[in-house]
């Protein structure tokens, strides 16, 4: 036998090779982990909104801030400029109620109490508003002598006292008044926190309050009733014993703290864009969600949420909205079962399964709007007044169990939008037909507009069609006045008064676009007719889905001024970011040989000058 047949390293490589291993391997030791799943989750999802468009929306004058949702079916709205306006939960709509002028400065925060009889407004103007919610009235009003940072009802239900706390701007104080009660504070907490204290919410079901400051320390105290001490009913005597320094550790405070139904979790969001979820009674952490821009460009690198363009739009948006106070407006909701949260995102309105950690579904996703503070409605609206008895209950009458349908609903604010959003399961009518509005106007025009319309008749100011006279022919224009008569009265003002004569098609792409109406030549100039910006006209009717089809060319959501392009290919992912305001009737050929021009590579402009001669406004 030779050396190499008596080496033990050749024995086992024989060994390895030929024989088989019996019996159970290693890996089979150890079990699968199973997935969580949660039990009739899709009853759970029939009971949230699901469409991805907004069915209607309402206005304010100014940009709405704050919206509540009470469990007394009565939806509140604020503004910046102080006006507080009532809405009713109606079977299959929002009613308006009524409207006030609350404040004389800027509403800084709302609350409303557990049991949906009570709200309160605190603004800059150093006072605080008390409203009977289902009567809406105003039955109070306290001048507290310093601008408060945030307020919140900390009373349940039958107690004697409807205790509200308000934190002092800048100062480390919260301050206890009777919401029915005097300008004379019941009680000041100032040894509670060292920082400024931007966050107090009340968990009704073990009578706990949880405030924060900047510096990211969370404390529990109890209710007024039994003197705002260290609460009882948790499971730890000191905090070192809790995850409740996660805020403080990571330099960092939350924007929002929201508890479960049962007040057994409360889900934060965090200035650093992270979602925490907490178990109440313990302080301890369960689960973190990443929601920072870093995590949303690496999904998008993964898989492709958005068209490039778009989502290159919204992330811009949401670095502005990170500089911007608006962002401490950012929510979070439970839904009535305690197992789904949703909270806004630049991808829409995001709905998270906390048993499956699971995002199941995107609301709004293809709005070009930023949806902030949302407010979910689960309830039964009713179409009869008097209560249903358990015979009503009981019988198979048709009419009767429609009655008692539930109704879900999401009512959301936007980033720097006069409007509220309302989501529901059923989709828009005007996505379909031409003959609704989902944007109702139900605010008196604004001074802007009242001078607009004055300046001109509509005759003047509008026009159904028009041609571009061009170097290299003529383009017959199909203007959309109807739908978007902004944009076709700032084409035909600027016409008229001979502002495109002379500007160079100053941009082409192949098999993509022509872009014009720049004085500069160069895509940076143009202002409208206002002399500034106007906001876009999205119409559902009017889409990219053909060419030849006339667009306002924009730096971003509302920013139109005089540039605008002509499509020589259906461009989908353009819809709802540019306003269609026409389409090309004439002249197809003319828009082609333009976009076969050569152009220079770095700027995409024709390298021979066209240039628009005149327009024509019929």
């Amino acid at each position: 036998m030779s050396s190499e047949d008596k080496s033990p390293g050749h024995k086992r490589g024989i060994d390895e090779s030929e024989e088989e291993i019996v019996g159970p391997l290693l890996s089979e030791a150890i079990a699968p982990k199973k997935q969580k799943v949660l039990e009739f989750e899709k009853l759970y999802l029939r009971n949230l909104p699901s469409t991805e468009y907004y069915e209607k929306s309402f206005m304010h004058r100014d940009v709405i801030t704050h919206i509540i949702m009470a469990k007394t079916d009565f939806l509140i709205t604020a503004s910046c400029d102080g006006h507080v306006k009532f809405w009713k939960k109606m079977d299959g709509e929002i009613e308006f109620v009524k409207h006030f002028r609350a404040h004389m400065g800027t509403i800084l925060d709302m609350s409303g109490n557990a049991d949906g009889t009570l709200c309160c407004t605190a603004s800059d103007d150093k006072a605080l508003k008390v409203f009977d919610v289902v009567n809406f009235d105003m039955i109070n009003m306290l001048k507290l002598g310093y601008v408060p940072s945030c307020c919140c009802w900390i009373h349940s239900p039958g107690d004697a006292i409807s205790a509200v706390a308000i934190a002092e701007k800048d100062t480390h104080k919260i301050s206890i008044y009777d919401g029915r009660g005097t300008n004379q504070p019941l009680k000041v907490l100032d040894r509670m926190h060292q920082g400024t204290v931007n966050l107090i919410r009340y968990n009704p079901v073990y009578e706990v309050v949880i405030s924060s400051d900047n510096l990211g320390m969370l404390e529990y105290w109890t209710s007024y009733k039994t003197d705002c001490e260290m609460p009882k009913v948790v499971a730890f005597d000191s905090k070192f014993d809790t995850d409740l320094y996660e805020f403080f550790q990571k330099q960092t405070y939350p924007v929002d703290i929201t508890f479960s139904p049962n007040g057994q979790m409360f889900a934060s969001m965090g200035r650093d864009r992270q979602v925490r979820i907490f178990n109440f009674i313990t302080g301890k952490l369960k689960k973190v969600i990443d929601e920072s821009l870093q995590s949303f460009t690496e999904l998008q690198q993964t898989k492709q949420q958005l068209p490039s363009m778009e989502f290159g739009r919204r992330m811009a948006t949401e670095k502005d909205l990170e500089r911007s106070e608006a962002f401490m407006r950012s929510n979070i909701v439970f839904d009535e079962s305690g197992h789904f949260i949703l909270f806004a995102t630049m991808l829409g309105i995001k709905v998270v399964n906390l048993v499956t950690n699971k995002c199941v579904r995107f609301i709004g996703r293809p709005e070009n709007t930023r949806f902030l503070t949302l407010a979910l409605y689960q309830g039964h609206p009713r179409k009869m007044r008097a209560e249903p008895t358990m015979e009503m209950h009981a019988s198979e009458n048709p009419t009767l169990a429609s009655s008692s349908c539930t109704d879900p609903t999401i009512c959301c604010t936007a980033y720097k939008k006069n409007r509220f959003y309302i989501f529901t399961q059923r989709e828009p009518i005007d996505v379909k037909s031409t003959e609704g509005d989902r944007d109702v106007l139900n605010e008196r025009p604004s001074r802007e507009e009242l001078v607009s319309a004055t300046e001109g008749t509509a005759s003047s100011r509008l026009a159904a069609s028009a041609v571009i006279h061009t170097t290299m022919g003529d383009l017959h224009i199909k203007l959309f006045y109807k739908e978007c008569p902004k944009s076709v009265e700032n084409f035909v003002v600027h016409s008229r008064n001979g502002y495109y004569n002379g500007h160079l098609i100053h941009r082409v792409i192949k098999q993509f676009m022509i872009q014009t109406g720049d004085p500069l030549g160069n895509g940076t100039g143009g202002e409208s007719i206002w002399g500034g910006e106007f906001q876009d006209e999205f119409h559902p009717s009017l889409k990219h889905d053909r060419p030849y089809t006339v667009s306002m060319a924009n730096a971003g959501p509302n920013t139109n001024g005089s540039q605008f392009f002509i499509t020589v290919i259906p461009c989908p992912w353009l819809d709802n970011k540019h306003t269609v305001f026409g389409r090309i009737s004439r002249g197809m050929d003319v828009v082609q040989k333009m976009n076969d021009v050569k152009t220079d590579k770095k700027t995409d402009k024709p390298l021979e000058e066209i240039r628009i001669i005149s327009v024509t406004v019929k």
